[in-house]
């Protein structure tokens, strides 16, 4: 359904640490960083990218926004959690757990980056 995602970052560098460790965790390759001083992870299945503001002003989390990474399983989400611990990420929301609703059972654990945004390393139960 979407081709790219893309968040503000206020020290991109910062953020490329943050986010390689957690998408590492993943089984994902290192962010690429272009020519304009934005990072890229590249995947089969769409593109996750990193930029200061174009307007030059502050980056900052979209309240009630949520970006979501899709993890094979609960260990991985854990070691997802664990990296963003590790490198400038701020737990939010309850520890990482199961989570049912609509008939659904979901591993869920939540991370704010270095610049606020929420972030989520999600498996799906059965």
């Amino acid at each position: 359904m979407f081709s790219h995602i893309m968040l503000g970052a206020n020290d991109v560098a910062e953020s490329k640490v943050f986010y390689d460790a957690i998408l590492g965790a993943l089984g994902h390759k290192p962010g690429v960083i272009d020519d304009k001083g934005r990072c890229f992870y590249f995947t089969e299945a769409g593109i996750f990218a990193l930029s200061k503001p174009i307007n030059g002003e502050v980056a900052c989390h979209g309240n009630g926004s949520t970006v979501g990474f899709a993890a094979s399983s609960p260990e991985l989400a854990d070691a997802w959690y664990a990296a963003g611990l590790a490198n400038g990420g701020i737990t939010c929301e309850d520890p990482p757990g199961i989570r049912s609703g609509g008939g659904r059972q979901l591993y869920l654990a939540y991370l704010r980056d270095p610049s606020g945004n929420k972030v989520c390393a999600l498996h799906r139960v059965v």
